[in-house]
């Protein structure tokens, strides 16, 4: 039987994997683990184990006590909480992914899951429909710590076959936790200031498209990669994801349709400048065909769907 640890759960991606993780494979199959022990709140429904990343010892213990048979390591700092603190960024975001590759050479673990980000790219990469090769040139330590990362779980796989799975994942939106500390994260915060009618300061340009994606399409693109045969995956770096593109002007007005009274002012700041390097748009044709992935929701249909949701879901959190 698979047993599955998920590191960094209590995240903006964590916090909904691990939850469809139990629905898929059972509540016992999964261990819900962070940094902080408060977070164990949030997984009532599994196991929850406090766990450093940063700790070899503790993390080989966990895996072999609880016979782990698959990582999902969503531990890291996010890019633009990364370059307020770049030197602590990039050891846990390195070391932490190097610890687990070693284990998972050591004790054989059947499967780990990396995501890495859009944040690979950068002033050097082509804007629109980014390829699944086109040159690399982070100017974010985020950036640079995922591009080397890509690296890291080539390598284990080739030199150590290690079948390590990597998607590099856009903007994520959800609603079911707060925004995390990335540049994309204005997408999930400007649908709380609307619901309370408060007015949103956009730290991005109106103008400045970004590629984004959905929490539900994220996960399902997670759990359709790491289902899919280990002859299908032939991208052992990181595969581009898709599913859709938009700019803070263009979900404003989609959630005006909603709320005609909301009010949105422009104030950028640092983040500008670490999305004005980024894809406008990506590729992700290498995904489509080794494993059939494709998004379900466009921006209308994610708005219509988060303002459907989210108030239920505040009345209970």
């Amino acid at each position: 039987m698979d047993k599955i640890l998920v590191t960094g759960s209590a995240g903006q991606l964590g916090t909904e994997l691990t939850q469809m993780l139990c629905e898929v494979y059972g509540p016992d199959a999964i261990i819900a683990s962070d940094l902080n022990q408060e977070a164990a709140a949030k997984f009532p429904y599994c196991q929850f184990a406090k766990l450093d990343v940063m700790d070899q010892v503790s993390f080989k213990d966990i895996i072999i006590k609880e016979n782990v048979t698959q990582v999902y390591h969503l531990a890291a700092i996010l890019s633009a909480t990364a370059e307020r603190n770049p030197l602590l960024a990039w050891k846990l975001n390195m070391d932490s992914l190097l610890i687990l590759l070693e284990l998972g050479k050591e004790l054989k673990l059947d499967k780990i899951f990396w995501p890495s980000s859009i944040a690979v790219f950068g002033k050097e990469s082509p804007k629109l429909l980014t390829s699944q090769n086109a040159v690399q040139s982070p100017n974010t330590v985020y950036g640079i710590s995922k591009m080397a990362g890509e690296s890291w779980c080539d390598y284990y796989f080739q030199h150590h076959n290690v079948d390590v799975r990597s998607i590099r994942f856009p903007g994520l939106i959800g609603y079911k936790s707060k925004p995390g500390g990335g540049t994309t994260d204005y997408a999930v915060d400007i649908f709380y200031k609307a619901m309370k009618g408060l007015p949103f300061e956009s730290f991005l340009e109106k103008d400045t498209r970004l590629p984004m994606m959905y929490m539900p399409d994220a996960i399902n693109a997670t759990l359709k990669l790491m289902q899919a045969p280990k002859e299908n995956i032939k991208v052992r770096s990181s595969y581009n994801l898709a599913a859709m593109d938009f700019t803070p002007e263009e979900i404003f007005l989609e959630l005006k349709k909603y709320y005609p009274n909301f009010k949105i002012n422009y104030a950028p700041d640092y983040r500008q400048e670490i999305a004005a390097n980024w894809p406008q748009s990506i590729d992700d044709q290498r995904a489509q065909q080794d494993w059939n992935w494709l998004p379900e929701y466009d921006l209308a249909q994610m708005t219509e769907d988060i303002l459907k949701n989210l108030p239920e879901w505040l009345d209970k959190n």
